[in-house]
């Protein structure tokens, strides 16, 4: 998912070596699981993900406090979501705020859920994904290795499926994307992935790491039916073109388009300052043709919202769970698909509102 940037932002494990996968053509990323194929990759996952941003947060999630019982309830959305299927979950070194009282990092939750579900089912499989932060100190290839290894401590794991830029560097890109390279060959990560990349910094990534011979799996990029970038910035197409999986975070646009939400009551906290009223009224439109929408399906307009983008192929929604009841419902957006009409009809509906202002490092 995004990272929002407030006053909580700035706040060694063994490895095997291992043969390095060959890039080659996609012409297909399902597989006949009913899994995705994460870009070039040998990594097969499911058409929807969970993102664990919420996890331990205490700076934009959580109304800026995190207890035993938020514990509990992400414990119980993990737990869910593997019961339904789900093998997918998203985390970062930088969710999670370590200078807030109370708080945990969301890697550390990540890793303790997945131990001790294993703990009771030795026969789990959870595909994990973590993201380097770039962070302006950060220099040199070395440092995506040794943030790596600080992530896997957290996640008390060995090695993980997907490890992601978060996003691009104020400087020295070529040497991040050298370090995933080098993940990749030090048998620490499975696939290698950025997130908030331009059009023309996913196709330099993709050269650069094709040399030595490592798909390029993913692209982690804001994108939702009332923010359609990825559309319009040749980001989407590019992903098509190359074989690249487009991960989709604040699928739902971080529950405005649930319909939870209304001008009378607006979101609380960082999100009611993007969410605002004004922009609530001009949504109600698109939110209640969708609810007609997910009746007709017997779906929920979540589960409509989720199945749109599932629709556009190449495509994985990772909404974010907070609790048991969120996961089971980002499941039933799963194993069904909208019409073609109804694809489009909501596409024309939401073109017809101002898209809110995204994570600015996406521009770069």
């Amino acid at each position: 998912m995004a990272l929002q940037i407030s006053s909580g932002f700035f706040a060694a494990s063994t490895f095997r070596p291992r043969r390095v996968q060959k890039i080659r053509a996609v012409a297909s990323t399902e597989t006949e699981e009913g899994l995705a194929k994460l870009g070039g990759s040998d990594l097969k996952v499911t058409k929807l993900g969970i993102g664990a941003w919420s996890w331990g947060d205490t700076s934009y999630w959580n109304n800026f406090e995190w207890d035993d019982r938020k514990m509990k309830a992400a414990k119980a959305a993990f737990d869910t979501s593997v019961d339904c299927g789900i093998n997918l979950f998203d985390t970062a070194e930088v969710y999670g705020s370590r200078l807030s009282f109370g708080a945990i990092n969301s890697e550390t939750l990540l890793g303790r859920f997945i131990k001790e579900r294993k703990e009771r089912d030795p026969g789990v499989e959870v595909a994990v994904a973590t993201k380097f932060a770039a962070l302006p100190w950060r220099l040199g290839r070395r440092s995506v290795i040794t943030a790596l290894k600080d992530s896997l401590c957290r996640l008390g794991l060995s090695s993980v499926d997907l490890y992601q830029l978060h996003w691009p560097g104020l400087w020295g890109n070529e040497g991040y994307i050298d370090g995933l390279g080098d993940a990749v060959e030090q048998g620490l990560v499975k696939a290698v992935g950025v997130s908030n990349y331009s059009e023309k910094r996913l196709r330099d990534a993709y050269e650069q790491l094709k040399k030595r011979g490592i798909p390029l799996a993913s692209n982690q990029v804001n994108y939702s039916l009332i923010y359609r970038l990825p559309e319009e910035n040749g980001v989407k197409a590019t992903c098509d073109e190359l074989g690249i999986t487009l991960i989709a975070y604040s699928p739902i646009a971080q529950g405005a388009l649930t319909g939870k939400y209304t001008p009378e009551n607006p979101p609380t906290g960082p999100r009611g300052r993007i969410y605002t009223p004004e922009f609530l009224t001009k949504l109600q439109p698109l939110i209640n043709r969708i609810k007609e929408i997910a009746e007709n399906y017997g779906k929920t307009p979540t589960q409509v919202v989720l199945n749109w983008l599932i629709a556009q192929d190449n495509v994985i929604p990772i909404p974010g769970a907070k609790n048991a009841e969120q996961a089971k419902e980002f499941a039933g957006a799963l194993s069904w698909r909208l019409s073609d009409e109804e694809i489009a009809e909501l596409r024309s509906l939401a073109s017809e509102i101002t898209p809110v202002v995204g994570f600015p490092v996406e521009k770069l």
